[in-house]
């Protein structure tokens, strides 16, 4: 009887154990998320407050610190390139034949109309490079058990000071995300469809966007087609590539 107590009072403290912490679910969610290189084919479809847009783009990623994409259509659009060096954004337009460098409040404008700001586009670092983590509860998520994470900013210059991640339990990939001013107010949601196994990793291929601050029915990205860890020349990466 003393035998089938102690057991009883050991199960929750084994399940407690057994409970990861913030930091850990984060380190298994970048792991998903974080690549050495990408190389991607997508669509982004902007559901406005007038009008639905599609405009799709190749990209090319190298960690978190290198991007570069080449927008193929629509026809307005088509040509037009971006460059991502470490903290610092440039832009070809092609119609203006110019290169024009996207900094201070310019960057937190809509990337091409879209519920994403160029902020957003340039936010890729590892998620525990920037927040600490806490697990503040469980909810189920399109038939998914899920944590419920709560990251707080390290520093004021992030920008969201406050994010909740829903991350499913199995699979350690984010089904929804919510991100906050530091005044508490929600700024943006996120959501991640059509989760699929990758190699030995769990990856999106859907991600709806919406900006709470606008109107509209927010944006979808649709990755069409996506290469992780293949080795990129290193001239795409330069500005001379941008023209």
């Amino acid at each position: 009887m003393k035998r089938l107590a102690l057991i009883l009072f050991l199960i929750p403290t084994i399940i407690w154990a057994q409970e990861p912490t913030g930091k850990e679910i984060l380190e298994r969610v970048d792991k998903n998320m974080a690549a050495k290189s990408t190389i991607s084919t997508s669509k982004m479809v902007i559901h406005g407050a007038r009008q639905t847009r599609t405009i799709e783009a190749k990209s090319w990623g190298m960690g978190d610190k290198k991007s570069f994409t080449e927008y193929l259509s629509p026809a307005r659009e088509k040509g037009t390139k971006m460059l991502k060096l470490e903290d610092e954004l440039w832009i070809y337009s092609p119609s203006a034949d110019r290169i024009i460098k996207i900094s201070g409040h310019m960057l937190r404008q809509s990337l091409m109309g879209s519920d994403l700001s160029y902020e957003d586009m340039m936010d890729n670092t590892e998620l525990l490079e920037d927040y600490d983590a806490g697990v503040i509860g469980s909810e189920i998520v399109d038939d998914r058990n899920c944590w419920i994470v709560e990251l707080q900013a390290k520093t004021a210059e992030v920008n969201y000071q406050t994010r909740k991640i829903w991350v499913d339990k199995n699979r350690y990939i984010p089904l929804k995300e919510e991100l906050y001013a530091k005044s508490g107010k929600l700024l943006k949601k996120t959501e991640l469809f059509d989760i699929t196994k990758m190699g030995n990793r769990w990856y999106p291929k859907k991600i709806v966007f919406k900006d709470m601050l606008k109107k509209g029915n927010g944006t979808e990205f649709i990755i069409d087609k996506i290469e992780f860890d293949k080795k990129i020349d290193a001239y795409i990466f330069t500005k001379a590539s941008l023209k």
